[in-house]
């Protein structure tokens, strides 16, 4: 039971990905229900968001698509199924409510694009997928909230879809450091890349001089 967790894998889940040929930034759920304290997702995720602001300025500065994906419910909630039954703490994404809106700090432009979605991961019921493959991405920074929630979903999804997938860790946040530390760990032993802030503005850089 004491077994080092890292010897465990060692060998098992030790393989790294590289980045291929055209990145997206992919921006999950950076909404106000994360970062407002009077909301009950709140996740303390103020340092992620301004993470988040620099990677988008980066990836603006190089001609990086930038994609938001939000939680929005229609005003009955009925769109969000058993999901909403199970979190009934996602009511506070209805439609018009201030916690499902951007941060003013980190909103969309008018030549993002914003995926809306009822469900964990932004590839489920929506157009992400075949819209990623149309612009020629084979590559996602993903960042955005929570780590064990919508930003896991979207990761195993997005390796499911042949995309390759590199987390940015500081760029993420959940209601805990476990579970937060926990699903980074995981994620990197066995579907994506954990990356730093600075590896991300490098891959960046380095994909926008060269697409």
């Amino acid at each position: 039971m004491n077994e080092d967790l890292s010897a465990n894998y060692a060998g098992v889940f030790s393989n790294h990905l590289e980045p291929g040929n055209k990145s997206a930034l992919l921006i999950v759920d950076v909404m106000m229900a994360y970062l407002d304290p009077a909301s009950p997702l709140y996740a303390k995720a103020e340092s992620a968001l301004r993470v988040n602001e620099r990677l988008r300025e980066v990836a603006e500065a190089v001609n990086i698509p930038i994609i938001f994906t939000n939680l929005i419910y229609h005003e009955e909630g009925f769109d969000g199924g058993y999901f909403l039954r199970k979190v009934p703490a996602l009511n506070v994404c209805r439609e018009g409510s201030p916690m499902a809106a951007f941060p003013p700090t980190l909103q969309p432009s008018s030549h993002n694009l914003v995926i809306s979605k009822q469900y964990p991961s932004a590839f489920f019921g929506t157009s992400l997928a075949s819209t990623l493959r149309y612009m020629g991405v084979d590559t996602l920074l993903i960042t955005g909230f929570s780590t064990s929630g919508c930003v896991r979903a979207t990761t195993v999804d997005a390796i499911q879809h042949g995309f390759i997938p590199m987390v940015v860790r500081d760029a993420c946040a959940d209601r805990h450091s476990a579970p937060h530390e926990a699903n980074l760990f995981d994620l990197q032993a066995k579907y994506a890349e954990v990356i730093s802030e600075s590896a991300a503005c490098d891959l960046l850089a380095r994909k926008g001089k060269t697409s």
